[in-house]
């Protein structure tokens, strides 16, 4: 079982930021990624801060040794695919190999608003990341390509250098399943379903699985994870605190958010959980947090839950 942090990089300094993806680089994580986003998420004002997710991806590189770098998911429609591709076989370089590419539609429509990004309707979003999948793959792999999309066009198109990386692996996010799926098994290495309960984990693997197989794909070749909001005390003394803490960040949706994927409680309670997502087929478990850091929390984290599937 393998182990990650997914970090909402809103309302916090850059050298916190740093603090923890350093801090994760030697703690027992072998994955480290940020999400991509412009406005806070869940959505509030849009008065809060939040870093850009490719050039963190870049100072995580640098600042990290051991750690695989990402971002679920990259929202297909905030930068052309070949642009995008540019950027990320800089970040492999930068990082000596150790890019993953997590792609999806997009869904945040505050922030396309206020940008004058289009936010076409979700059909077209899908479109748009099948396109956009394709053309990253044939960028990254491929010494010259043409690709002739509704959205996207390549006409003898070069990136260089070529990632430090053979075959970098893409991930695609989301829990869609008759597109997104889909489109992971014709196209994706791995799979990531944010905030969702070990039944539903399965569930949705499952119906993975079986459009793995009218692709004439062999699921096992999908890598297959889960994001769970972190919202887990260090000790009895702490769960008043932190459960004001997630009602806070969670707002009206915390209550239908429990049963989902979200990490509640004492580290014995979380090992549990870990447990029964391990057993629904999931490769890793990445704990996503939102500013403030409780670093009691995250210590008891690895030093009691990483540490109970060592091995």
């Amino acid at each position: 079982m393998n182990f990650g942090l997914h970090i909402g990089q809103q309302n916090i300094t850059i050298d916190e930021l740093r603090r923890l993806w350093r801090w994760a680089d030697t703690a027992g994580f072998d994955w480290v990624d940020v999400w991509d986003h412009f406005y806070e998420a869940p959505p509030v004002d849009g008065n809060g801060s939040c870093f850009e997710a490719t050039t963190c991806m870049a100072a995580m590189a640098c600042d990290t040794s051991n750690v695989r770098i990402g971002v679920l998911v990259l929202g297909m429609g905030y930068r052309h695919p070949a642009v995008l591709a540019n950027a990320l076989c800089t970040i492999d370089h930068l990082s000596g190999g150790r890019l993953e590419i997590g792609l999806g539609a997009g869904w945040h429509e505050p922030e396309y608003r206020a940008y004058g990004i289009p936010f076409p309707p979700i059909k077209e979003r899908l479109d748009m990341l099948e396109e956009g999948v394709q053309v990253i793959r044939l960028l990254t792999t491929q010494e010259r390509s043409d690709f002739d999309g509704r959205f996207f066009r390549l006409a003898n198109a070069a990136c260089n250098p070529k990632p430090m990386q053979a075959r970098p692996r893409i991930w695609v996010g989301g829990n869609g399943e008759k597109r997104t799926l889909r489109i992971a098994a014709r196209h994706a290495d791995g799979w990531n379903t944010p905030y969702t309960s070990p039944e539903e984990f399965a569930r949705l693997s499952s119906v993975l699985d079986r459009w793995c197989e009218t692709e004439g794909r062999d699921p096992a070749t999908i890598e297959r994870t889960v994001n769970l909001s972190f919202h887990m005390a260090a000790a009895p003394s702490d769960l008043p605190r932190v459960e004001a803490q997630y009602r806070q960040a969670w707002g009206p949706a915390a209550e239908s958010m429990r049963a989902r994927g979200v990490v509640t409680g004492l580290p014995g309670q979380a090992i549990d959980l870990v447990g029964r997502y391990r057993d629904a087929g999931a490769a890793r478990v990445n704990i996503a947090i939102r500013p403030s850091v409780d670093w009691d929390a995250l210590a008891a984290w690895t030093t009691e839950v990483i540490r109970a599937f060592a091995g």
